[in-house]
């Protein structure tokens, strides 16, 4: 039996309870294995698995194209352990069309469980814990508002003129939607500012 028969032989076991296209924690795979790094290690090696980050291992899927990247809900709700999550690009915010030009290479991740900067298959990922975000079907125009508003100090752009543009343009949010954002979402520092604004009559009377 050659080498690369026998590690085949070895992998087997474990081989057998990953599915392409899913992500795995190292955990989860032990009740499958008597030596569950041994064979692990050997998966990588062969290409069977891919390891994404420490303790984490995607089994890849192929198309016409080739191997397709694990889907990124997936890959999160693994690392988290919990699907309740908040991922987006501040790039996002330049749909609102109030100055903001520039490009991230990371992603946001609000959630309830980590906080910190992570790599994850070769990409950066900003954990922040949240009390309260909106599940992603639920994210509209004024709740992007309320959080670019939130997170403007973080972000590449002049916040003057961010400013100066979204309180001009505040009668074109929807003004329930931008109140329940900014009583569910808005920070102290961002319900302080727009309540400025509607006061200085920037906005349709009694429509906030």
């Amino acid at each position: 039996m050659t080498l690369s028969q026998s590690s085949s032989s070895k992998s087997t076991s474990l081989v057998q309870h990953v599915r392409a296209g899913k992500v795995y924690r190292r955990e989860d795979l032990v009740p499958y294995s008597t030596s569950v790094d041994r064979e692990l290690q050997q998966l990588v090696a062969q290409g069977l698995l891919q390891k994404l980050a420490q303790g984490m291992y995607y089994k890849p899927k192929k198309n016409v194209f080739g191997e397709v990247p694990p889907n990124e809900s997936d890959l999160l709700a693994v690392f988290l352990k919990d699907k309740n999550f908040l991922s987006f690009n501040p790039s996002v915010y330049n749909s609102l069309r109030l100055g903001t030009t520039q490009l991230y290479n990371k992603n946001i991740v609000y959630n309830h469980k980590r906080h910190g900067m992570f790599k994850l298959d070769q990409r950066e990922y900003d954990f922040r814990l949240k009390h309260n975000f909106p599940k992603p079907s639920q994210v509209t125009t004024e709740y992007l508002l309320v959080d670019m508003l939130n997170n403007l100090s973080d972000l590449a752009e002049d916040e003057d003129e961010v400013l100066e543009r979204a309180k001009k343009k505040l009668n074109q949010f929807d003004a329930k939607k931008l109140n329940k954002a900014l009583v569910d979402f808005g920070s102290v520092a961002t319900k302080r500012l727009v309540n400025a604004w509607l006061s200085q009559g920037l906005s349709k009377p009694g429509v906030l």
